[in-house]
């Protein structure tokens, strides 16, 4: 069986630990433990432990450690929604539990069971005077982030969401990919239709030029790294791909993993935009590319995407440095691919099709080598590790489900 030497019983090792609150910005001051004036939530999505540990030994080997890995508190998240047919999640109803504390269907966002839309956690900061941010590599419209700031039945509606973000939830920095749902038909933006890593992509909003529309409500739309390094508004616009900041394929069919503006530096200009309020903020910053690489079987960029993932963690608890008020949380969704790590074997797998091994790949720092399998191209049910610091963090320190996550959080707000 493909499953038989997994790299899943790593789970036992995520010690359920709390932290105390680090010294405050002045001489002594001390934050309040349990409350945060910034949460900032980092997620990989389609990221299972398993993922967690390939970025790990390809990356710094088995000596070292992720900057994901080094945060005080972990624990383990259940990821199933309340789904009358399906057990396994979708990224709609897992982020959707995380963002508003509700289980719901497969393809529902910012809803519950019946429909009815539910704040989130982005909603409750800014009605606490918070900025508030969404960052991904994904278009900015996707699952993810759309839990965050829309209410749609349909994860598909994405015009519709990016009106919600516009009009009605208007979070202060969106960044990201997604131009097209920005767009009417045979019109255009910064990024021309049909570009040549994947000819298909066009313009296909449904809810007019919201890109107009958001320069009306005072935005500035930014669409290359030039010009995000640029910026200088409170209120920005970022779309740096017609759909996704990569492509995802197999592996040899045109796969590439090299965003126009690296997760890492859109994080970057987030934190600086957002910081700037006194009253604090809240951000979402996704990863996008580890479950796309996931869903087809794609190891060598999934560890690509989840490195730049990593780098992104690195910065921001650099920021928690200066601002120890701030609650960070790593978190992933859900898993893709039952993503295993196994010693390299040539009499373990026939190499056909999907079955297809990965690798094989180097531990970095070492002459050691490992495989990567695979048991699905589809998402798994298997929980999902979290790590997380500063004020509220030591809530998450065990066993829980993604409304649990939410709860903590909230909790933390103030």
């Amino acid at each position: 069986m493909k499953t038989r030497r997994t790299t899943l019983a790593l789970a036992a090792a995520l010690t359920l630990t709390s932290c105390a609150a680090p010294p405050g910005d002045s001489p002594g001051e001390v934050p309040t433990p349990d409350r945060a004036k910034n949460v900032i939530v980092l997620q990989g999505d389609g990221m299972g432990i398993a993922h967690r540990e390939l970025i790990r030994l390809a990356t710094v080997g088995q000596d070292g450690e992720l900057a994901m890995d080094r945060l005080e508190v972990s624990g383990w998240v259940h990821t199933d929604p309340a789904d009358p047919t399906e057990t396994v999640t979708d990224s709609a109803a897992a982020a959707t539990a995380y963002a508003t504390g509700v289980r719901t269907f497969n393809g529902a966002v910012g809803v519950d069971v019946a429909g009815n839309p539910v704040p989130s956690l982005l909603e409750r900061a800014r009605d606490l005077g918070k900025s508030t941010g969404l960052v991904t590599t994904s278009q900015v419209t996707d699952a993810t982030p759309a839990a965050f700031a829309s209410h749609v039945l349909d994860r598909d509606d994405q015009s519709e969401i990016a009106r919600q973000y516009m009009e009605e939830t208007k979070p202060d920095v969106v960044l990201g990919g997604g131009e097209d749902r920005w767009l009417p038909p045979a019109e255009p933006g910064a990024l021309p239709d049909h570009p040549w890593t994947d000819p298909t992509e066009e313009s296909a909003g449904t809810a007019g030029d919201l890109v107009a529309r958001a320069q009306e409500l005072g935005y500035e739309h930014v669409s290359n790294g030039a010009e995000l390094a640029a910026a200088t508004s409170p209120k920005l616009l970022g779309l740096f791909a017609n759909e996704e900041m990569f492509e995802h394929r197999n592996e040899g069919e045109g796969a590439i993993y090299q965003p126009s503006v690296p997760l890492r530096d859109m994080a970057s200009k987030a934190l600086d935009t957002l910081s700037a309020d006194e009253d604090g903020f809240f951000l979402l910053i996704e990863e996008e590319g580890i479950d796309e690489m996931a869903h087809h079987n794609n190891a060598h960029l999934t560890i690509a995407a989840g490195a730049a993932f990593d780098a992104t963690v690195a910065l921001v608890l650099d920021f928690v440095k200066a601002h120890p008020d701030t609650l960070v949380v790593v978190e992933g969704d859900h898993e893709t691919g039952g993503l295993t790590i196994e010693n390299v074997d040539p009499d373990d797998e026939s190499g056909e099709a999907d079955s297809r091994e990965d690798g094989p790949f180097t531990v970095a720092g070492s002459e050691l080598q490992f495989t990567v399998d695979w048991t699905t191209t589809e998402h798994t049910g298997a929980a999902t590790p979290l790590t997380a610091t500063g004020p509220g963090s030591s809530a998450l320190g065990r066993v829980q489900h993604g409304t649990d996550v939410h709860d903590a959080i909230l909790a933390a707000l103030h």
